[in-house]
């Protein structure tokens, strides 16, 4: 299955579960060269579909890439926003990670953040990634993995 014709399965799929729950609603699709992009605009479901942290949502896209994979798509990785909350979340956690980053900057004291997942920790990277005296290591396993911001000394550069 070639990139157009797995964003359109996607698509689809995404659209018959949601069917599944009563919620006729047209999904937007859309991807660029490694993740296949789906949006699903507000309705009176999103706190359901959205579930706890997040919860259900990262198992509808865990079910649509898993299937994706299986049906040997060329394009599986699969990204579901709902309501624009991953957007907002995302957001908040690179607000958050400036915070953080002033305060290693300001103490030079490393931080160990609480655990994410990699959805989170590379918001976290990426805005990090972006002071040059800063730098970021995940560090833990499974459910506890964690990142660690640390201040790049003279003799590291």
């Amino acid at each position: 299955m070639d990139k157009e014709e797995s964003i359109v399965f996607a698509k689809k799929y995404l659209e018959d579960v949601l069917s599944f729950f009563g919620l006729n609603t047209d999904v937007r699709a859309s991807a660029d060269e490694e993740v296949i992009e789906l949006i699903v605009p507000s309705t009176y479901l999103n706190g359901f579909l959205i579930g706890q942290r997040g919860e259900t949502l990262r198992s509808l896209q865990f079910l649509i890439a898993t299937t994706l994979f299986q049906q040997g798509a060329d394009l599986n990785r699969v990204n579901v926003d709902i309501a624009d909350y991953k957007r907002q979340h995302n957001d908040r956690i690179a607000q958050a990670t400036e915070g953080w980053a002033k305060k290693v900057l300001e103490s030079g004291t490393p931080m160990s953040l609480k655990p994410m997942n990699p959805a989170e920790r590379r918001v976290v990277h990426k805005v990090i990634g972006e002071y040059g005296e800063l730098a970021t290591e995940s560090e833990g396993e499974g459910r506890e993995r964690h990142v660690v911001i640390t201040k790049v000394g003279e003799d590291d550069v």
